[in-house]
């Protein structure tokens, strides 16, 4: 299994290293967060990761001044099971060595994404990325995959919260869509195609081993 760095030249269609920002107290807020030893823990908007002061430099410089939310994804992870894409960057900003699972959205056919599409890639402890709105992502796996991982998730204001009501749900990309500026493609054997998700990945669940 090959794990590219976020620092080669193949992460740049994805995204982009985050560059000039102190996370030292993001981080020490994400201390006084829950980090689940079995399974993952995803929460939207947390007030004390919102209340630090990096919060108004990642608003006006990381989004042009959108509202936007602090929240975290933190836990034990060793499968893909999922891919999802926003209408907009995501940050991720890693306090572990962690691995993110990345695809492109342009590969998904008929609502079809074929995970032998994907690359993995290390995110160091202490870095953050940029993932383009048209990057697959889902919960990422600490790079010992046996290991607790904890990563602050940044994204606009109101990302992943009710899902709006659509004028024609028939449509592929309603069916995709899960939440509030959130599509998501689950694998058939993934708990969140048990509970009603759209089944879009065809191919292996990848399993990730270090």
């Amino acid at each position: 299994m090959k794990v590219k760095s976020v620092f080669d030249p193949e992460f740049k269609k994805y995204g982009a290293v985050l560059e000039g920002y102190d996370f030292n107290e993001l981080f020490d807020a994400l201390d006084r967060c829950n980090t689940p030893t079995d399974g993952i823990e995803y929460v939207a908007s947390v007030k004390v990761l919102e209340d630090c002061e990096i919060f108004d430099e990642l608003c006006n410089r990381g989004f042009g001044g959108m509202p936007i939310q602090l929240g975290y994804c933190n836990g034990v992870n060793d499968t893909l099971n999922c891919l999802e894409y926003h209408k907009s960057s995501e940050f991720n900003i890693a306090k572990d060595d962690l691995v993110l699972i990345l695809g492109l959205q342009s590969d998904i056919t008929d609502g079809k994404y074929d995970t032998s599409n994907t690359e993995i890639f290390h995110v160091p402890a202490g870095v953050g990325v940029e993932l383009y709105a048209t990057t697959l992502h889902y919960a990422p796996c600490a790079l010992n995959p046996k290991d607790a991982f904890r990563m602050v998730c940044v994204l606009p204001k109101g990302t992943n919260m009710e899902r709006p009501s659509m004028k024609n749900e028939e449509t592929i990309e309603a069916k995709m869509c899960l939440g509030s500026n959130k599509w998501l493609l689950a694998h058939k054997d993934s708990n969140e195609a048990n509970t009603g998700a759209f089944v879009g990945l065809i191919g292996e669940n990848i399993i990730y081993t270090k």
